[in-house]
Order: C-alpha cells, then sequence, then structure tokens
C-alpha cells in the first residue's frame, strides 16, 4: 500500500472517530445541561474523550504518512458521517437545510485547501513558535470572553466553537512540526511543541464540548470542521511557505471555495436558529432540546388532564358534598399545613331552585 493511499485511509477512519465523539458530545451536554465543559461524572463524556484521542492519533498518524493539503481536506468529510450517524444511533434527523449547510461546508472547505500546495521550506522556531502559541491563545481567550456575552445558544456554541477550531488548528500545527523535527536522538528536544500541542488540544475539546450546549450537533460540528483546518491552512501559507497551486487562478478558486465554505455555516446557524425559535409544541423534535420539549409537553398534559378536587381531603370534620341549587364558596384554610391551600364549603343559597 502506498503512503498516499494509508494517508487517506487513515484520514477517512479518523473522521469516522471524531464524528461520533462529537455525537456523544452532543448528547451529554443536552443531558448535563448543568456541566457546560467537562461533565467528570459522566462515564459517555469519557467516552468522547477516548474517540477524540483516537480520531486524533490517527490524524497524526496519516500526517507523517501523507501531505497537510491532502489529510486535512479529508477531515472535513467529518459533519458528512456525523449527520447520518446521529440518525442511525441516536435518532436525530437533520432537516434539508442542515444538509445543504453541512454539504456546501464540506464542498468549500475541500476545495479550498485541495488547492492548498507545498514548498520546500523550514517549519517556525523558537520565537515564532512563542509569538504563534500566544497571538493563539488570545485569540481563543477573546472569542471565549465575547461568547459570554451572546445569549442565544446557537450563536454562542458557534463562537465557542470557532474557538475549539483555532486550538485543533493550532494543535494540528504544533504536531506537524514535532512529527517533521522529531529524532529518536533526541526524543525531548521538541518538548515546547509537544506542551503547546496537548494544551491547545485539551482546550479545543473543553470548548467543543461547551458549544454543544443548547446548540445542537450540526452547526457547532460543522464550525469546528471548517475552522481546525482552516487555520492550519493559513498558518501553513503564511509560516510552512505553502501556497495555492495554479497562481492567481488557483487563489481565485480559493477564495470563492472558501466564501462556499463560509455560506454553509451561516446557513447550519440559520437553521438551527430558526428550528429553536419553533413555538412549543409545533416541531420541537426537530430542536435540539427535542427530549426536554417533549417531556415538558408530558407534564402540562398530565396536569391540565388531571380532575381537579371538588374539595380539599380532611380527616375529621367534613362537610357534605355541594348539592345541586347550592354555591360553592373557597376561602383560605386556617392551620400551618403548608400542602393545603384553599377550603371548599358549600352552602344552601335561599332562594335559589
Amino acid at each position: 500500500m502506498s503512503p498516499l493511499l494509508l494517508a487517506v485511509l487513515l484520514s477517512l477512519v479518523s473522521a469516522v472517530a471524531y464524528a461520533a465523539a462529537a455525537i456523544v458530545q452532543e448528547r451529554v451536554a443536552a443531558s448535563s445541561p448543568g456541566h457546560v465543559y467537562a461533565p467528570l461524572r459522566s462515564h459517555a463524556w469519557w467516552g468522547s474523550v477516548a474517540l477524540n484521542c483516537l480520531g486524533g492519533l490517527l490524524h497524526v498518524a496519516a500526517l507523517a504518512y501523507g501531505p497537510l493539503s491532502v489529510v486535512q481536506p479529508l477531515g472535513a468529510l467529518t459533519i458528512v458521517f456525523a449527520l447520518p450517524m446521529a440518525a442511525l444511533f441516536v435518532g436525530r434527523r437533520a432537516g434539508r437545510t442542515a444538509w445543504r449547510g453541512a454539504l456546501m461546508a464540506t464542498v468549500g472547505l475541500a476545495g479550498l485547501l485541495s488547492l492548498t500546495g507545498g514548498a520546500d521550506s523550514a517549519a517556525p522556531v523558537g520565537a515564532e513558535r512563542l509569538l504563534l502559541a500566544a497571538a493563539a491563545a488570545g485569540l481563543v481567550a477573546v472569542l471565549v470572553v465575547v461568547s459570554g456575552r451572546i445569549r442565544r445558544p446557537v450563536a454562542r456554541g458557534v463562537v465557542l466553537a470557532g474557538a475549539a477550531g483555532v486550538s485543533f488548528g493550532l494543535a494540528s500545527v504544533f504536531t506537524k512540526t514535532v512529527a517533521e523535527e522529531w529524532t529518536a536522538d533526541a526524543p525531548l528536544a521538541e518538548w515546547p511543541a509537544l506542551l503547546a500541542t496537548g494544551g491547545f488540544a485539551v482546550a479545543g475539546l473543553l470548548l467543543s464540548q461547551a458549544s454543544y450546549h443548547r446548540a445542537g450537533l450540526a452547526a457547532p460540528l460543522a464550525t469546528v470542521t471548517v475552522v481546525n483546518p482552516v487555520v492550519a491552512a493559513v498558518i501553513g501559507l503564511t509560516l510552512f511557505g505553502e501556497t495555492f497551486r495554479y497562481g492567481a487562478v488557483g487563489t481565485t478558486l480559493a477564495l470563492l471555495a472558501g466564501a462556499l465554505a463560509a455560506a454553509g455555516l451561516v446557513l447550519l446557524t440559520l437553521a438551527r436558529t430558526a428550528d429553536d425559535l419553533v413555538p412549543d409544541g409545533a416541531g420541537a423534535e426537530q430542536t435540539g432540546d427535542r427530549d426536554g420539549a417533549e417531556q415538558a409537553g408530558h407534564r402540562d398534559g398530565a396536569e391540565q388532564a388531571r380532575p381537579a378536587p371538588a374539595r380539599s381531603a380532611r380527616s375529621d370534620g367534613d362537610a357534605a358534598p355541594a348539592e345541586v341549587g347550592e354555591r360553592v364558596d373557597v376561602g383560605a384554610v386556617a392551620g400551618s399545613r403548608a400542602d393545603l391551600e384553599v377550603e371548599v364549603r358549600s352552602r344552601a343559597v335561599a332562594g335559589r331552585p
């Protein structure tokens, strides 16, 4: 098997692992609303962490056998794999608008990254790496602060997913640096890059978990899937010496592909926002909080269906039940029992039939 084919296979399996991890993370976010970033007591969340680690290891192996311009576009298939997997395993079907947005984002991203070519140049070293890590950390911090000021769950989730994508993109960049410069003679020589890789990977994991909180699956996952390789590609263009293929024509096509990917993200966000605006009982199954809406509906229906008691339960001295021709008075109950608020007393009305 050729190295390029092996890199393609590893990238595809990595995308499946990332898609499965995203589905589990979104389910954990829906069932654990009080733990936004790291629901440590959830066994399912630790399962998603294991899936993310598996996807990361496969991604690293793919980068070792193939170029960044091939491995990164295949990673865009994560969102394409996630939608049918969510429908198959957890019954979460995506609408047509979500599918259109996901396909637009994937095609645009794949086109953008496939036009990125490689060039022989040295990776950033020393002060350049430190400056890159500091700038990325500052950008992530700004996005997190901005997300805290956004009230709409979907928009907040997209911003957090953007921060997660930046973190994952930097982790990919430092991973590529370590893979290219690591040697058996000095295995710990690249420890700063290894430390940066681990830090950005953990930050990306926590931020991606937070992005699914009340925002559903498609929009945050698509944002992470697009932002991650785009950040890596931009850094590759500016610091690794990579260029767009086919000169000015390739640059123009790359810009168009980037616009298509951005339009797909906008479409996904608008589709999810529209689902959130559907009135209760008119399509709650299409929203990310479908289960909660159904449970609320069942409780409301049960309360409405429960017949109101004709009178309060009392152990002694109950009055006779109201007969036809009598008026029912409702008055406050004397005493200290907090569970009784009203008492029903019957009183005959003189002159009434």
